[in-house]
């Protein structure tokens, strides 16, 4: 699966998005089979923690599927 680094820029709910190293802007959903919650991402958030994202397309919506979040 791919993966992106960057910095967790606005947290809501399930969804977050991501500014990647570039200054682009990615928006994820986290898969329902993370154990991270809404609460989570908006620390990150809140913190502008550096983290790396492992993902896949998400069908339905504009946007990526989170499937791991590990901060770096």
């Amino acid at each position: 699966m791919p993966t992106i680094r960057g910095v967790v820029t606005i947290a809501q709910e399930s969804r977050f998005q991501l500014t990647d190293g570039e200054g682009v802007s990615h928006l994820f959903v986290l898969s329902p089979h993370m154990l991270a919650e809404g609460d989570d991402l908006e620390g990150l958030q809140r913190e502008q923690a550096r983290i790396r994202v492992t993902y896949e397309a998400a069908r339905n919506i504009l946007g990526y599927l989170a499937q791991r979040i590990e901060r770096i």
